[in-house]
């Protein structure tokens, strides 16, 4: 990795060292983790301690009880595996209802709650490679909760701008609005019920008798069957949820081989088509034989390529991607040379698709394929995507861990008394039947949390991820080329200006859609914005320095020197600590 200081000066310090390392959405969760590292654990518990401490920290973006897909590479066994740590619709949803009742749309109620997956992500990630209790990665997150921590200004910027949407439940407004208003910045800001609940898992695990493994799955019962369970579903049946004791009792998260590819000898790993991963996948595809460092960083001509690549590649997610359980997935006719050669045809470099293209017909290898038309073009400023944070971590033994829990606290009802918002993760799906991630009983919706991981054998590694709803990949695809094409350090790569189509369905409900959208941070010139606008795009300027861009982190591991360096993007609170 060569630190090409003519790009960028950043404005943070790459943080490096040679024993381990911690990169997380919020400061004190990437303390939480190194504070594992140092006690003797390792990556994956670290990862876990960090998770879970952001579903405290970050509360309004990341639920405790929402979701937590992981990646993991574990040098032992020199394997990748993704762990999916997404929920399930309940089994007695009824598919139909939202077109009767809610005009074919997901309301901001208990309807659109999925089976929480996160707390059995963490501890089938602790089960399988971690070596520390439930009690050890969760005592940072009790303390958070039940002590407090200091309001900061993006959670209090979020909170207050939403405040009718925390003002519907006063389960919501007790925890989230103190004194009946927002918490202001600077102050304490306490989750007692939070810290309550995570107490009983641990108390739970405790009680058990039996090795690390007996406790933890005392501490998963405790959640999937004990009092937490029993307050959720009573509180669903009560208010017309459809939740029952069976859809947690019998939840388990899915054990998966990672979706991979390589490109330009770097392999890329993602889950799989439940989430949107993929679609880095393909985007890269398209984008390998290009020159891309010929056109200049940022310049129009790249800003331009990538934005082409990723529409198509969107057009593919919207049309083909769902649960593989119930949807059938071209995975690999997607990603295959023919199909890709076949698709990069329809960048035209002196023209923007003016929309979202047709999906591809990966069956017959031929550019254009069947589309779902169901949404029109819609006006005025693309939403801001309220979810998700992201933690990667890295070990001196080899270990890699990547994950981006979420799941926001501002769309269903906190239960009373538990201080958990179960995953209201249905909201990425579609009321629509003929969509492929449309509702059905025990189907999981397509997520836009997605980890990913980098390994180039014997040379680096590299755990990335972010917030940002459908901005995500966008935001992961500039800053893996700012690294490996660019040849800039983890924390220049995160915090170049960057850029965000939005020429496509949004991923949330109502799934708004802004065709020819692009949003670029103000950093860059007019001039690019113009020639952009010439090319076909509408071009609009967010400020400077915006978290709806992002807040990417990530490490290089080098493995050849042992030296690891992070980035923490500082568009968020997000940092990182290592040495």
């Amino acid at each position: 990795m060569n630190n090409t200081e003519s790009f960028f000066t950043s404005y943070r310090p790459a943080i490096a060292g040679t024993k381990h390392m911690v990169s997380a959405g919020h400061y004190l969760a990437a303390h939480a983790g190194f504070e594992i590292l140092e006690s003797g654990g390792n990556a994956i518990d670290a990862g876990c301690a960090a998770g879970i401490a952001l579903g405290v920290l970050q509360s309004e973006l990341v639920n405790v009880a929402g979701v937590a897909p992981i990646i993991i590479y574990h040098a032992e066994s020199d394997k990748v595996i993704t762990i999916s740590g997404l929920g399930t619709w309940p089994k007695r949803v009824d598919p139909s209802i939202f077109e009767k009742e809610f005009s074919g749309s997901i309301p901001e109620n208990l309807l659109r709650t999925v089976v929480p997956a996160a707390p059995d992500a963490w501890i089938t990630a602790l089960e399988l490679y971690g070596t520390k209790t439930f009690s050890d990665v969760a005592r940072a997150a009790i303390r958070f909760a039940s002590e407090g921590f200091t309001m900061y200004s993006l959670m209090a910027s979020l909170i207050k701008d939403n405040l009718t949407s925390f003002q519907r439940w006063d389960s919501t407004a007790e925890i989230y609005l103190p004194d009946g208003k927002p918490p202001t910045v600077g102050q304490l800001f306490v989750q007692s019920d939070l810290g309550k609940s995570l107490q009983y898992m641990v108390d739970e695990e405790h009680a058990a008798k039996g090795d690390r493994l007996a406790g933890l799955a005392a501490a998963r019962n405790a959640f999937y069957r004990g009092d937490i369970a029993q307050a959720i579903v009573k509180y669903h049946k009560e208010h017309g949820g459809y939740l029952r004791e069976d859809d947690l009792a019998e939840f388990k998260v899915g054990i998966e081989d990672p979706i991979e590819i390589t490109y330009k000898g770097t392999n890329i790993y993602t889950c799989g088509p439940w989430c949107q991963g993929p679609v880095l996948q393909q985007i890269l595809k398209l984008l390998e034989d290009c020159n891309l460092t010929s056109l200049g960083h940022n310049s129009p001509s790249y800003v331009h390529t990538l934005v082409e690549a990723t529409k198509l590649a969107f057009a593919d997610r919207h049309f083909y991607y769902g649960d593989p359980k119930f949807t059938d997935v071209p995975m690999e006719q997607l990603l295959s040379s023919e199909y890709t050669n076949q698709r990069k045809k329809l960048i035209r470099s002196n023209e923007a698709w003016p929309e979202m293209p047709p999906a591809g017909d990966p069956y017959q290898n031929s550019p254009y394929g069947p589309r779902l038309n169901d949404r029109t073009g819609e006006d005025g400023d693309p939403a801001a995507s309220l979810d998700t944070s992201y933690v990667c971590v890295t070990d001196q033994y080899g270990n890699i861990f990547s994950s981006t829990p979420s799941d926001v606290a501002k769309d269903s009802p906190v239960i009373p008394g538990t201080g958990l918002c179960p995953s209201s993760r249905g909201s990425q799906s579609w009321a629509n039947p003929q969509h492929p991630s449309s509702i059905e009983p025990g189907k999981r919706p397509r997520l836009t949390p997605n980890p990913a991981l980098a390994i180039r054998k014997n040379e680096f590694a590299i755990p990335f991820g972010t917030p940002g709803g459908d901005v995500q990949v966008q935001a992961m695809l500039q800053c893996l080329l700012n690294l490996i094409e660019w040849e800039m350090d983890p924390q220049q790569s995160v915090e170049v200006p960057r850029f965000g189509s939005y020429s496509f369905p949004d991923s949330f409900e109502p799934h708004a859609y802004h065709p020819g959208k692009l949003m670029i941070e103000s950093r860059m010139s007019q001039d690019t914005c113009a020639e952009l606008n010439r090319l076909g795009h509408r071009t609009e300027f967010w400020p400077e320095w915006t978290w709806r861009a992002g807040a990417v982190c990530m490490i290089h591991s080098d493995l050849k020197t042992g030296i690891q360096t992070a980035g923490a993007d500082p568009r968020r609170p997000a940092y990182a600590v290592g040495w």
